[in-house]
């Protein structure tokens, strides 16, 4: 993810927990109420079985490249993305210090009790607790036992819950402006879990949620996605495969990927002098790829 740190200005204040959803498809907070007080969607408690696979970008190898995720069986399950925000090494920051440190947090504090098993609250404190410089963008999934899929995310890393064959939810990426997303940070003028994006999806057993860095999205159509999560049910080929795709096609200089596709859209092309001889912007984004598959299935 090769691109400037922003900083925005953001409230200071933190509103007070609210019980309402302002609409059924984004909330801003999730799950104040206790899980008692949800009414149960399935006979039998639901969990995660989960694949993760990462590939470094091809420079970034050495250190392990500059994602970095955590899975959790706590309650339901948590999954979790961070992208490190390369534009750092640019002040001799390693970008990968802050995603790593990030996720560790997470990872320490998803059964805090102050966290209350909500992804706005995790956020919050594990990025409270970060003490590296950088940034990152960030993806939360939480599920409940009895089948609600509760998410947060700050920028472009992703999710996609299918069902028999077919992408049923999609997360939206937050950006600024083109390849510039929103991110969590070091510097106090940057984004906070205030500005980050909350779905609530209910889940069922046989769904399958594919999550993963922008390096899997930008490189991967949807259709590629269902098919080999279709053809491969074990979640750990089927994230090895994905992440293995989203590679081969990072690389391809001819390939028509969706982040050419949306540079385009989005006025980044060729100049004029090769448009006139009929060329255009291809290719895919050379980045880290990180991949979770992760199946619903009886506790």
């Amino acid at each position: 993810m090769a691109i400037p740190v922003t900083r925005m200005s953001v409230p200071q204040t933190r509103p007070s927990p609210r019980f309402s959803y302002p609409n059924a498809g984004r909330v801003d907070f999730l799950c104040r109420c206790a899980p008692s007080e949800l009414q149960p969607l399935g006979p039998e408690p639901l969990s995660l079985s989960v694949g993760i696979h990462a590939i470094p970008h091809p420079d970034k190898v050495e250190k392990g490249g500059e994602d970095a995720s955590f899975v959790s069986s706590y309650r339901g399950g948590v999954i979790a993305v961070a992208d490190g925000v390369s534009g750092w090494a640019e002040q001799d920051v390693d970008p990968s210090l802050f995603s790593k440190e990030l996720m560790a947090n997470a990872s320490r504090l998803v059964d805090d009790q102050e966290v209350r098993y909500d992804p706005g609250f995790l956020i919050d404190k594990a990025h409270t607790a970060t003490t590296s410089r950088g940034s990152a963008t960030i993806i939360v999934a939480m599920l409940e036992e009895m089948g609600v899929l509760k998410i947060g995310n700050v920028g472009d890393c992703g999710l996609k819950l299918l069902r028999e064959g077919q992408i049923i939810f999609s997360t939206t990426p937050q950006e600024h402006y083109f390849d510039c997303p929103y991110q969590l940070s070091s510097e106090g003028s940057a984004q906070t879990y205030l500005d980050a994006s909350f779905n609530i999806v209910e889940v069922k057993k046989g769904d399958v949620i594919v999550m993963g860095s922008d390096g899997l999205f930008d490189n991967v159509f949807d259709y590629e996605i269902v098919s080999i999560v279709t053809k491969h049910t074990n979640v750990s080929e089927s994230s090895r495969l994905l992440a293995e795709v989203a590679s081969s096609h990072s690389r391809d200089l001819g390939f028509e990927s969706p982040y050419a596709l949306e540079a385009r859209t989005k006025g980044f092309d060729v100049p004029l002098w090769k448009k006139a001889l009929g060329m255009k912007l291809t290719g895919g984004k050379l980045d880290d790829v990180t991949v979770i598959v992760a199946k619903v299935v009886s506790s």
